[in-house]
């Protein structure tokens, strides 16, 4: 069975965007873009909401070939390209790099591939990684916490109708005092 983990930044009031989608609160360290670098490199397949799918193959694909791309744009752009995907939508029509395009019940779909062979899976995307959480299927919580208060916007978390024990398995402070904590579910 296939791992799936909920990984994104988060600002320290609980939001993974800030109003009107704003995301210019969570520019990464060096080290920490290389944290997600090395992330996207093991991820055996990458579950994405059709608002983030929109965001990052808006500019991952040829950020390679932009000037003045740095070693470590090259790297995870090809990195993201190279990746295994599967888009979640029922507005989108078309998907590229390595992607594919799901518009059936996404809650199902991921159960599917959880009892697939496989390497680890990363899902991302508020709406997605919701019903996700609603069902039960995250087995592991990667929250990159900023600190930064924006005061609204997507959380992180969405309403459930039931606890979730977490174990830490895993904390790591980056520049900037960014903190990255890890915490699996206990089943």
């Amino acid at each position: 069975m296939r791992k799936l983990t909920f990984a994104m930044n988060m600002s320290l009031d609980g939001y993974i965007a800030a109003p009107g989608d704003n995301l210019g609160w969570s520019v990464p360290s060096d080290e920490l873009f290389q944290w997600w670098s090395d992330r996207v490199d093991a991820t055996g397949l990458a579950l994405y909401g059709r608002k983030l799918w929109e965001t990052m193959s808006s500019h991952w694909p040829t950020a390679d070939k932009q000037p003045g791309a740095t070693p470590a744009a090259i790297e995870f752009a090809g990195r993201w390209r190279d990746m295994p995907k599967v888009v979640f939508s029922s507005t989108t029509s078309t998907v590229d790099w390595n992607t594919r395009l799901v518009t059936g019940d996404a809650v199902t779909e991921i159960t599917r591939l959880k009892a697939d062979d496989g390497g680890p899976m990363d899902i991302g995307g508020a709406t997605l990684a919701a019903a996700a959480m609603r069902a039960g299927l995250i087995d592991e919580y990667a929250i990159v916490t900023h600190p930064v208060l924006v005061g609204g916007g997507t959380p992180f978390f969405t309403a459930l109708d039931n606890w979730v024990n977490l174990s830490l398995v895993e904390t790591r402070t980056f520049p900037d005092g960014v903190v990255l904590t890890r915490y699996e579910t206990r089943r």
